[in-house]
């Protein structure tokens, strides 16, 4: 007579879920993003036209949101890269989240200290 043992399945941790929710936002952040400059690239590749006279093309947020709103090409294209470039900063701000809710303090000011940086850069870069 064998005795059988029931078997247990391992409920992932907590934090394993949410490293892959994390994964899930990087994962979603890049094919939304490549989708958004692909159709940019196409509608320019089809029209032949940016949006914008000459060589010119929109900076700032609302230049490009304004030109996203009248589907131009260029404008499509970089919100796209907006986009590429926001998922990352996504991942680090619910990473904050994360080690405030583990109580892991000491990540939680690191992350802060990372995310800080960014928002710095950010500024910085639109500034010069």
């Amino acid at each position: 007579m064998t005795v059988e043992h029931p078997h247990h399945e391992e409920t992932p941790s907590r934090i394993a879920d949410v490293e892959l929710a994390i994964s899930k936002i990087l994962r979603i952040g890049v094919v939304v993003a490549a989708a958004v400059i692909i159709i940019g690239l196409v509608k320019l590749l089809v029209t032949g036209v940016s949006g914008y006279p000459d060589d010119t093309y929109p900076l700032g947020f609302a230049a490009i949101w304004e030109g996203l709103l009248e589907l131009k090409s260029v404008a499509i294209i970089e919100t796209g890269l907006l986009l590429l470039i926001m998922t990352p900063v996504l991942r680090v701000f619910v990473s904050l989240f994360v080690f405030w809710q583990e109580k892991d303090y000491r990540f939680v000011a690191i992350t802060a200290t990372v995310f800080i940086i960014l928002i710095l850069s950010f500024m910085l870069g639109k500034a010069g």
